[in-house]
């Protein structure tokens, strides 16, 4: 899916959910090479705060690029920058939905900065900011 920047506004919206899963956690740690025990080892993580093994803060950032890159805008946009806030963490088996917001406009160069967010039930788990160029018919 594609939304043209000619065709976005300001407030509009998209999102998408997910549950994390053992395997994402697995697979993701593969791919980024981080093998902290917090996330891969349950006698370890009961000893942290968290008392059991959680996701990976970036496997949750990177849901927001699932949503920029197939909903809003949609297929074609350009990542350029993302500010991140970690609020809470996410645990296995928890569904994370992940919402972006345009926030701003900047037709000059078809750039468009979207608030983001992701939760776990009521509860922010992340939130930030990312600027992207979306498609245009032009």
């Amino acid at each position: 899916m594609t939304v043209y920047f000619e065709d976005l506004a300001v407030g509009a919206s998209a999102e998408s959910g997910k549950t994390i899963t053992e395997a994402d956690v697995l697979l993701f740690s593969a791919v980024s090479g981080d093998n902290n025990p917090v996330h891969l080892d349950q006698t370890y993580a009961a000893t942290t705060p968290f008392e059991t093994r959680i996701a990976h803060g970036m496997l949750t950032a990177s849901l927001i690029s699932g949503v920029i890159g197939t909903r809003l805008p949609g297929y074609g946009t350009v990542y350029l920058s993302q500010s991140t806030r970690f609020k809470a963490p996410v645990r296995i088996g928890e569904t994370v939905t992940t919402r972006v917001t345009v926030e701003e406009l900047i037709p000059e160069k078809k750039r468009v900065r979207l608030s983001t967010q992701c939760r776990v039930g009521d509860k922010v788990v992340l939130e930030g900011e990312s600027l992207v160029i979306a498609p245009s018919r032009n």
